[in-house]
């Protein structure tokens, strides 16, 4: 197994005031079924650091090693398609939950994954590239500016978040992959509604 040395996070307990937003968090992160968190506020209340902060409390997990949509070996009625028709990698490895942030430019297929046409065009077989949603499965999605976000975009994502499936069905290809993450969105109120 492969330890990566992570840069410190500002510790989640040492975040002075902001009561009702770390409650939020800390419930969210224990049942991700709660829906999510919007955070709003002004620049440099700490919603960020917050965020990361949780992520480094929350413990290791286990995953296949090597499932491009990160499948753990405890969800097994939930594996995608490739982990469902081999029963999964036998190798597996713990990690770090990640903070996967969702950037502002970002179109569909890098939020909810799309067709791998470099493999396409070398291989000539259609492919799925995962995206955002994939690489954010149990583990935490952070949408800075979500006000900002398109509207289509915010479909997609709460989409996801509500069934902990993300439908891929674009260029003849039909795919479903668990996306089980933690919500989490930030605004700051002087960016617009």
């Amino acid at each position: 197994m492969k330890r990566v040395s992570l840069s410190p996070v500002f510790p989640f307990a040492a975040i002075l005031g902001q009561e009702d937003m770390k409650l939020a968090l800390l419930l969210n992160a224990v049942n991700p079924r709660i829906g999510g968190v919007l955070v709003r506020g002004e620049k440099g209340t700490a919603k960020s650091t917050a965020v990361r902060a949780l992520a480094a409390l929350l413990p290791e997990i286990t995953v296949f090693d090597g499932c491009p949509f990160e499948c753990g070996p405890e969800e097994e009625s939930r594996h995608c398609r490739r982990c469902l028709l081999c029963g999964g990698p036998s190798d597996r490895t713990r990690r770090r939950v990640r903070v996967v942030t969702l950037p502002l430019n970002a179109t569909e297929d890098r939020v909810a994954g799309g067709i791998d046409f470099d493999r396409a065009i070398r291989t000539g077989c259609r492919v799925v590239q995962p995206g955002l949603l994939a690489l954010a499965h149990l583990g935490i999605l952070y949408v800075d500016e979500v006000n900002l976000l398109d509207d289509h975009l915010v479909d997609v994502i709460l989409d996801a978040a509500a069934s902990g499936e993300n439908h891929l069905e674009r260029e003849g290809i039909s795919f479903s992959h668990p996306a089980r993450f933690v919500l989490v969105g930030t605004m700051n109120p002087e960016e617009g509604e």
